[in-house]
């Protein structure tokens, strides 16, 4: 069946544009004052005729010169390929077009994908849509039309990364990042080695050149698989005969149960290959990974543990599942609870047990009560340099990884298993422990080290605001229930020391420490705690999310604030500006070299947000900062506190 549709904004005499008819494009022309309507792919290489040029009566390709009849789609003799030419009239003073219904678009292999995602819990896709992913993209519109993920554009693949990253930190369920062939691939790196070294679930995809130039030199083409080994637990490129369901499923697997990136690579055209076959389900392919160390092994850590005078428990990001029931066995030894940075807020610095962050971006509350210990209980701590525990300490160590227990040096006793099930099985076994109460020295240590906070933020050189300041304001006004993402500098040992937590949940670029990571991690917090499958852990439905970030880390990624406004992402941003890389000027001093290229030239960073659509509040002065903190929470959408510091004042 044909149907006809009324043309508007008709090129001059001897022109030809691109019009878009019942989502299809023409090359229309009036040549000759007669009007033409051709298909705008030319048949040579599927240029876009619209964009050519009327000469000597012929419309002219713009990619290779190819010459056509702007009527009737004719070449000059000796030529064969033509493109479609439609039927045009002219009723009174409008023109119309004859175009055929549009062939319902068939199941493809990129659907099959899309689907086996979804059940496998895929639910959000950060990308950037191109050429080479159009049929992917494709599938995905579908999916996202059916309610069944979100679907969110960013303004650079390596925001898209990062934001996967960041909720496969916070939920343990791997989002999808997009990208094109060649760079849009490559820029997604740098995020997939974040979520490589923190241990995050993310499945990548690539689109890639049609398999027919592929490895020939042609545009954008790179080996991606290669440029993805050391990053990816596995990268698979999906061919016309391949098992696309369960390429996708195993994608997922694999990203789970090895915790890091699963790769896919989509050559163009397979993408749109016809497919029938059913999507891949995840049941009866997951394992409970929710298992306890042998039961001699937990006899000797209780026998360590109930002899104890001064026990402390050290937790890592990996007992986040644990909280409830660490906390649970502090408060029955009456032991302090430290965290490594990646950890804080895992309990609450208002506990009477909550000691806060070991380690260099910590407090002299927690590195002394580690001073004091006899044992340390490290749960889910990776013992890298920055954590800080001390290895001539006794030791007993419960992580659920074999390469993670005694990884650099011994501990008097290793316990392999999940967080909460082995601590559990710690607190059942634990009959009269001999731990003296420490809740009067965790008390006492943070009244010394708060009169010191105190005195920082007070401190005042008329160059900007202390640094302590700032995160006694955000300490007194962030959300209870926030998650709260920090990127990389010195705003981030700030944080560590100087704020307070509540329990919020903190994301951080922990063992690749990239600048960059704090502001599109809270676009992929943001989705996590909006996700269509509901709650999980971590990731309340709906939780506020607040971006941490100095001004060189911002300054990477600030595009991104574009990204919020478009998806009224609410996120609440302070941004701690102090004209310089401010951390690396430290460490060439500390060097003994001199400070060189670290400054930086800024925007009105506030006035930048309110150009983007956004809120922005500029904080010159200390006394400015409870307003400005009110203001920051009690705005709708995005928002950005831009704060003047003084680099000094850390």
């Amino acid at each position: 069946m044909t149907c006809w549709y009324e043309l508007e904004e008709l090129p001059d005499e001897g022109r030809v544009r691109t019009a878009v008819v019942d989502g299809r494009t023409l090359a229309l022309s009036r040549c000759g004052g007669r009007i033409g309507a051709l298909d705008n792919h030319c048949p040579h290489q599927g240029g876009p005729l619209g964009e050519g040029s009327i000469e000597n009566g012929l419309l002219r390709c713009p990619w290779h010169g190819y010459d056509y009849d702007p009527t009737t789609g004719r070449p000059p003799e000796g030529f064969s390929d033509a493109p479609v030419a439609y039927p045009v009239e002219e009723r009174g003073d409008s023109v119309w077009v004859a175009l055929p219904d549009r062939a319902e678009r068939p199941r493809t292999v990129s659907d099959v994908l899309v689907e086996t995602l979804v059940a496998w819990g895929v639910d959000t896709v950060f990308g950037m849509v191109g050429h080479s992913n159009l049929g992917f993209a494709e599938a995905l519109r579908r999916a996202e039309d059916r309610e069944e993920l979100r679907y969110v554009g960013i303004r650079h693949e390596g925001a898209a990364a990062f934001a996967a990253s960041a909720y496969g930190k916070l939920t343990g369920r791997p989002a999808a990042c997009l990208a094109i062939a060649g760079p849009g691939s490559t820029n997604l790196l740098t995020g997939l080695y974040d979520a490589k070294l923190d241990g995050a679930p993310v499945v990548a995809i690539s689109g890639q050149v049609p398999s027919s130039v592929l490895g020939r030199g042609a545009f954008q083409d790179l080996d991606l698989s290669a440029a993805f080994r050391d990053v990816a637990v596995s990268t698979v490129t999906v061919h016309a005969g391949s098992d696309h369901a369960e390429l996708a499923a195993t994608a997922v697997k694999h990203a789970v149960d090895g915790r890091g990136v699963a790769h896919l690579v989509l050559p163009d055209e397979v993408q749109d290959l016809p497919a029938g076959a059913p999507a891949g389900i995840p049941a009866g392919r997951c394992a409970d990974a929710a298992v306890g160390p042998p039961e001699a092994a937990l006899a000797a850590a209780v026998d360590r543990l109930a002899a104890a005078r001064r026990p402390v428990i050290i937790a890592g990001q990996g007992a986040r599942g644990a909280a409830a029931d660490l906390q649970a066995l502090a408060e029955r030894l009456g032991a302090p609870v430290l965290t490594t940075f990646r950890a804080k807020g895992l309990v609450p610095d208002t506990h009477p047990l909550g000691a806060g962050v070991l380690g260099r971006s910590g407090t002299p509350v927690a590195s002394w009560l580690m001073n004091e210990a006899d044992l340390l209980l490290v749960v889910g701590a990776s013992f890298a340099n920055h954590t800080g525990i001390a290895p001539y300490k006794p030791i007993v160590q419960v992580d659920d990884t074999p390469s993670a227990v005694g990884r650099f040096h011994g501990v008097e006793v290793g316990l392999l298993g999940d967080a909460a099930v082995t601590v559990r099985a710690l607190a059942a076994r634990l009959r009269e422990p001999a731990a003296v109460d420490q809740r009067p020295d965790v008390a006492a240590r943070w009244g010394i080290w708060r009169a010191e906070k105190a005195r920082r933020a007070a401190d005042d050189r008329g160059r900007g605001v202390a640094s302590a300041a700032v995160f006694a304001a955000l300490s007194a006004h962030c959300p209870g229930d926030a998650v709260i993402t920090v990127d990389v500098g010195n705003h981030a040992y700030g944080f560590g020391r100087y704020f307070e937590s509540a329990g919020q949940p903190v994301l951080m670029s922990g063992y690749l420490g990239s600048i960059g990571f704090g502001y599109p991690a809270a676009l992929g917090a943001w989705a996590a705690t909006r996700s269509p499958r509901g709650a999980s852990a971590g990731a309340a439905p709906g939780r506020p999310v607040v971006a941490v970030t100095g001004d060189g880390g911002f300054g990477q990624y600030l595009a991104e604030l574009t990204t919020a406004v478009k998806y009224g992402i609410p996120v609440k941003h302070v941004l701690l500006d102090n004209g310089a890389l401010g951390k690396i000027s430290k460490e060439q001093l500390a060097d003994a070299l001199p400070v060189w290229q670290t400054s930086l030239v800024n925007p009105d960073f506030a006035g930048y947000a309110r150009l983007c659509g956004a809120a922005g509040i500029a904080v010159h002065r200390a006394d400015e900062l409870d307003a400005g903190m009110k203001e920051l929470f009690a705005a709708e959408g995005p928002a950005l506190l831009h704060v003047y510091c003084d680099g000094e004042l850390v």
